[in-house]
């Protein structure tokens, strides 16, 4: 390609996003990580909702694949996920109940750790999830943006009807940066911004989660539990352990 016709933004906007992620919520990661680390010290799930949508797509990101924790759980429902038909996916998203009924199906207790995905941070999926779990006595950490509860009106149809937002209800929270309308590119003549960049920060923040809760176990002398690629030669004998462990308790395996 002609150096000429390279358009870098979103590339820079994506630096953009994880430099500011790095310098202003490493203390917020440590923690979080910790508390992974916990629940794999005490030989727990860690539990992984995304709150409808693209969000869902972080938690096939992290499960089930090179060189991830095999003790993730994702919690994953169909009714909101883009698998579903997408203005069908988006009534559910607006249902209140579903984030309950998904922590009592996947058997979220005390002393579990969830992490909750939604850049809106306030759509009744995600709130809904996030209390029933905080009520359950399990930690939540939440990962969300800020600026959409400022811009998106109290009484907005997506809104919970609680008015909460996932910053104010975590028991850790991570702010993703995400801006109000996800898109970051502007083309000259065109009103509509393009390029939304909401999963490709949460992938991001998904995987730095998961390097940091590897580095916290093995700072303890913690074994963390990591699947080898199923697609190399030994892949499969290297698994077989993990797959015994857990594959009666992560219902998606």
């Amino acid at each position: 390609m002609d150096s000429k016709t390279k358009d870098l933004r979103f590339l820079n906007k994506f630096h953009e996003m994880a430099m500011k992620f790095e310098e202003e919520q490493a203390s917020s990661l440590e923690k979080a990580a910790e508390k992974m680390a916990d629940a794999i010290a005490e030989d727990r799930l860690i539990y992984i909702f995304g709150g409808g949508g693209h969000t869902t797509l972080v938690m096939q990101e992290l499960f089930w694949r090179a060189g991830g924790l095999a003790n993730l759980c994702p919690m994953i429902d169909f009714a909101i996920h883009p698998v579903t038909p997408a203005y069908m996916y988006l009534a559910h998203e607006r249902m209140h109940g579903v984030g309950n009924s998904l922590v009592d199906y996947y058997g979220i207790s005390e002393g579990d750790v969830i992490l909750v995905f939604h850049s809106y941070g306030f759509n009744p999926p995600t709130i809904d999830c996030a209390l029933r779990a905080g009520e359950k006595g399990a930690t939540v950490i939440g990962v969300s943006s800020k600026d959409w509860d400022v811009n998106i009106p109290k009484d907005f149809p997506i809104r919970h009807s609680s008015g909460h937002h996932l910053s104010g209800i975590s028991d850790i929270y991570i702010e993703n940066y995400v801006p109000f309308g996800d898109t970051v590119i502007k083309h000259e003549g065109f009103d509509q911004p393009t390029t939304g960049i909401s999963s490709t920060i949460d992938f991001y923040i998904a995987h730095r989660l998961e390097m940091e809760c590897v580095k916290a176990c093995l700072a303890r002398g913690i074994t963390p539990p990591v699947w080898s690629s199923a697609n190399i030669p030994g892949g499969d004998e290297k698994n077989e352990a993990l797959r015994d462990k857990y594959n009666s308790r992560v219902k998606f395996l």
